[in-house]
């Protein structure tokens, strides 16, 4: 997982619609994979995935309905994330420096706002609220899918809300496994998955997680998530640097048009969502009420459904 491709001297790589764009970081340039499905001159998306440190994979659902819709968006795997480079340097995996790739791929794409739309999933929705307050006059519109905008409140909804609901007995040898640094064990993972991950993660049997979710989470940084989510599965790590991130009293200074995303049985607390909606200017809430993290498989209809008529309603 550690290295990177070296793309010195190289010119941006085209094929398929897939380019690497060059980023400029205070390590050294550095090449981010992106990929742009179809062709739409005024609404363009942006999609940023989670994390942090997995790919863009698991977005493939969008494949199923924006092209129908005539929608431009593109993929992309953040630095260390997938297709892209992947730095030996832990000092880049850092917030700030994340939202300047955000905005030096947005140049490089030439998108603007006339036509920019932001989409951030999880980890995504945090860059993608971190770069609206930041750029707000670079976005037609904004949306964020499964992310509170509290990491410190998120971290409490896992401890009052969802650690309650397990088996008291699997938690405490979850917990005890984190303590001990055991991360890769097998029976970690094991307990995860049936205690959290098919509750609110992707509320299906693990033999039927859509391939695309299953090439991201096999493809997952784990040096990035590590650093920045900390190594608890619930919650966010109290030395992690996302600890303390909480962007809940800026809100109201975001006066772009903008859509939460929240769902009934998701790791993140669906009124904390709603009332995001309720706190923005111009915001909109979708509840997913069949969907978990990965609503956009498991509530697939409503999902994009929703997403579609925020997008179609966005002010020229």
């Amino acid at each position: 997982m550690n290295g990177y491709l070296d793309y010195t001297g190289r010119d941006d790589i085209v094929s398929g619609g897939s380019r690497m764009v060059a980023i400029s970081t205070p390590a050294g340039t550095y090449r981010v994979w992106t990929k742009r499905v179809g062709n739409n001159p005024s609404l363009k998306v942006l999609l940023l995935h989670g994390g942090p440190g997995i790919t863009h994979e698991y977005l493939e659902a969008f494949d199923s309905y924006l092209p129908a819709a005539g929608i431009e968006y593109y993929y992309y795997d953040q630095l260390g994330s997938g297709h892209s480079d992947r730095p030996d340097d832990e000092s880049l995996w850092d917030l700030d420096r994340f939202v300047d790739e955000v905005e030096q791929v947005r140049t490089a794409l030439g998108l603007g706002r006339s036509n920019f739309v932001l989409y951030g999933h999880s980890w995504g929705g945090v860059l993608a609220l971190e770069y609206a307050l930041r750029h707000p006059e670079q976005l037609r519109g904004l949306v964020i899918s499964n992310m509170m905008s509290s990491a410190p409140a998120y971290t409490t909804y896992a401890e009052d809300v969802l650690m309650p609901q397990m088996d008291q007995d699997q938690l405490a040898e979850i917990k005890r496994l984190e303590t001990d640094g055991d991360l890769d064990n097998p029976r970690y993972q094991q307990l995860l998955t049936d205690q959290h991950y098919v509750h609110h993660l992707l509320r299906l049997p693990p033999e039927q997680w859509p391939d695309p979710v299953q090439r991201a989470f096999s493809h997952v940084n784990p040096i990035i998530y590590r650093k920045m989510q900390g190594p608890s599965e619930l919650g966010i790590g109290a030395d992690a640097t996302l600890a303390e991130w909480d962007r809940s009293g800026a809100l109201g200074g975001i006066d772009v048009p903008t859509l939460v995303v929240g769902a009934e049985y998701d790791t993140m607390d669906p009124d904390h969502l709603r009332a995001m909606a309720e706190r923005l200017p111009k915001g909109r809430y979708l509840h997913c009420p069949h969907g978990s993290h990965f609503a956009l498989y498991d509530d697939q209809a409503t999902y994009f459904a929703g997403l579609l008529d925020f997008l179609d309603d966005l002010p020229e």
